[in-house]
């Protein structure tokens, strides 16, 4: 058995990279096991851009974290030396009755952040690269921007790294048991032992954590890159962060074209079929350009030139499509972050604090008490 840590964080994803640097700054023993490479492309933590926000429609309550997170980011940013984070502001299309457009404007009234509504003409005189139903309006916002997933991951593990932390890569864990002693984590490799574990096992996170009694359920999503028949007109500096509601239960949303990224990027936000992450195809399949064609077709007509990739990313998602942050229920010396539902990554930085909280003193002030097991009757 290898020497005694005080942390042991099996996943170094998103999540598992920001809580090992935020346990290793705190100044801990810090060990990460990640079944693949570090940082690797089979989760959710990849794409060049990842959609950050202040006006969060899907619960009011993010509100609060999301403005540490940005906090956070900053700080991440400074202690790298690299971009991060780049705020374009967004602009939000929809029916007036849609969730995006009134999820948005109850979390902006709530929280006093600042926007501005938008009618149909100065959505077309703003944005005219985007032709949109009579009946859409519009909501645009100042914070708005994306993250680059790649940068923050090796950011995250670089500065847990440079401070004593072990990451290590292709090192899958095979078991785990708890006392009120510590734990022990047997690996492919080693076995180890250390006072607390924290799970951030993304799509693989059920199969870590047999005894959660959450049922997880994991999908692939497409995203895509096409060469606009403009391209100068979709560049970043011209272009916000957009997100189109159309009622069908998803969302589509895209980004400007980054000088170091070739295409315009959009995807569709709508949990698709579930898959094991294990045996999912991650190559184009028929039907995945279809997620976001017709909508360049009809809507961007501009945008819509030759395709130039078509990538995939696992979504892990919980029964009711919210965040998972808490101690086990039978293990209070575990600590749990999982069931992100394509929704999480521009939380990591917060979330990497949440986390570091919990493994050391199995509570945290931030505030996620919506987001704990009791709503599932477990805790």
């Amino acid at each position: 058995m290898s020497d005694r840590f005080d942390v042991i964080v099996v996943g170094v994803g998103t999540m598992g990279s920001a809580t090992a640097y935020q346990l290793a700054r705190r100044g801990l023993r810090v060990l990460g096991l990640e079944q693949f490479d570090i940082p690797h492309t089979r989760g959710a933590g990849h794409g060049f851009s990842r959609v950050i926000r202040m006006a969060y429609w899907e619960h009011i309550d993010y509100v609060p974290l999301l403005r540490r997170a940005y906090e956070a980011w900053r700080e991440i940013e400074a202690d790298s030396g690299q971009a991060i984070m780049h705020i374009t502001g967004g602009v939000y299309y929809g029916r007036p009755d849609s969730e995006l457009i009134t999820g948005s404007l109850r979390a902006q009234r709530e929280h006093n952040i600042a926007h501005e509504q938008l009618s149909h003409r100065q959505l077309e005189e703003r944005y005219p690269m985007f032709r949109t139903p009579k009946d859409y309006v519009g909501m645009y916002e100042d914070a708005v921007g994306f993250i680059v997933p790649e940068q923050s991951i090796a950011s995250y593990c670089i500065g847990a790294l440079s401070r004593g932390a072990e990451l290590h890569g292709h090192e899958p864990v095979l078991s785990w048991s708890s006392t009120a002693e510590g734990v022990t984590v047997r690996t492919a490799k080693a076995e180890y032992s250390a006072r607390k574990l924290v799970f951030s096992g993304g799509a693989w996170s059920d199969r870590l954590i047999t005894d959660l009694g959450v049922k997880l359920v994991v999908s692939r999503q497409v995203l895509g890159w096409v060469w606009p028949k403009r391209p100068e007109i979709f560049q970043y500096g011209k272009l916000p962060v957009w997100m189109m509601d159309h009622g069908t239960g998803g969302v589509h949303y895209g980004f400007p074209m980054m000088p170091n990224v070739p295409g315009f990027k959009l995807a569709y936000h709508k949990v698709a079929d579930a898959v094991n992450p294990d045996r999912v195809n991650r190559d184009p399949m028929p039907g995945d350009e279809e997620t976001f064609r017709p909508l360049l077709r009809k809507m961007i007509p501009d945008a819509d030139g030759p395709t130039l990739a078509i990538r995939t990313c696992l979504y892990t998602n919980s029964p009711d499509g919210h965040f998972i942050l808490d101690t086990h229920p039978r293990h209070p010396n575990v600590a749990i972050a999982c069931g992100f539902s394509g929704h999480g990554f521009k939380f990591a930085s917060v979330i990497g604090e949440i986390m570091a909280d919990l493994a050391m003193h199995g509570r945290t002030d931030l505030p996620i008490g919506f987001l704990g097991l009791n709503r599932f009757g477990l805790k």
